[in-house]
């Protein structure tokens, strides 16, 4: 009858340490132990497999043909389990594993280029998954576990579940069709754009900086003229690049090098002229999720 074993690391590490040395005596000094409890391990191994491991002699031990196949299997079993052991802890510390990452269509252009680089760089055991789509949207996905984290564009008020993390702020700029006379200026006052049709954000998609575009004009003392309203960052931009209106988009926009629109900056400096980016994630966001927030604070910023 065989006897019941638990083939332990211990176990297995003596075992190994026998076919090592190939006699008992070393592998017990090897092993910091006496001989005789080595003995009963061995021996309890082979009666608990059913198979003889070992010839035993006078000049030490030598592997049997079965001892020879499972020193092999052993010393798989305990490779697999360090690395099992190993992946976990690096799990656990950040440093491995998957991570949804959402985000809205513009910041796709400058910020996630250097946030995967840098991921790639520092955390190489991590796989980001990308997924775009509208603020709204990503905030709810953030809430249902759908996403890890997200990056959004001055969102609207987020409820307590979430935790966000401003990351970089941006100035807004006046964005002009290429043709306008303001277009090759060094930098204008706001009030210049008072006889000018604009397209808006919709207050509804873009509740932030419909609020803000509308803040910013009652402060240089006129209303925008609204000549269209778009849900999104693109629709703006296009509106001007038609040549139809001109609006106020975030400075980074530039980078799109789109020759039908010229950015051109404010002279003046105001609060509801500078557009923030936020990071948000849920309060139990794991290890991984907050290496890439300390890798974005770190390396993003500004």
């Amino acid at each position: 009858m065989l006897e019941d074993i638990q083939l332990t690391r211990r176990l297995l590490e003596q075992f190994l340490v026998v076919a090592d040395e190939r006699h008992f005596g070393r592998a017990a000094e090897r092993l910091g132990m006496s001989q005789p409890p080595l003995s009963q391990s061995i021996q309890r191994l082979e009666r608990g497999l059913g198979v003889r491991l070992f010839d035993r002699g006078p000049g030490g031990a030598t592997l049997t043909a079965a001892g020879e196949v499972f020193a092999v299997d052993a010393q798989r079993l305990l490779d697999s389990q360090s690395a099992a052991i190993e992946r976990a802890r690096r799990v656990a510390a950040g440093l491995e594993g998957d991570v949804r990452v959402g985000y809205v269509s513009i910041l796709s252009h400058h910020y996630l280029p250097g946030l995967l680089r840098a991921a790639a760089e520092e955390l190489p055991g991590l796989r980001v998954h990308l997924h775009q789509d509208s603020a709204v949207a990503l905030a709810e996905m953030i809430r249902n576990g759908t996403l890890d984290l997200a990056f959004l564009r001055d969102p609207a008020p987020l409820s307590a579940d979430l935790v966000s993390l401003d990351f970089a702020v941006e100035r807004i700029a006046a964005a002009v069709p290429r043709h306008h006379p303001l277009a090759g200026a060094e930098a204008i006052g706001l009030g210049d754009l008072r006889d000018e049709d604009f397209v808006l954000p919709d207050p509804t998609a873009l509740p932030t900086l419909a609020h803000q575009v509308q803040l910013a004009c009652r402060e240089a003392g006129f209303t925008p003229r609204s000549r269209a309203v778009s849900d999104d960052l693109t629709g703006l931009f296009s509106y001007v690049a038609s040549g139809l209106c001109v609006s106020l988009l975030p400075e980074r926009l530039r980078d799109f090098h789109v020759a039908e629109v010229a950015f051109v900056p404010f002279a003046e400096r105001s609060p509801y002229l500078e557009t923030t980016l936020v990071a948000i994630h849920r309060p139990d966001a794991d290890a991984a999720v907050l290496r890439l927030l300390e890798l974005i604070t770190r390396r993003m910023a500004g």
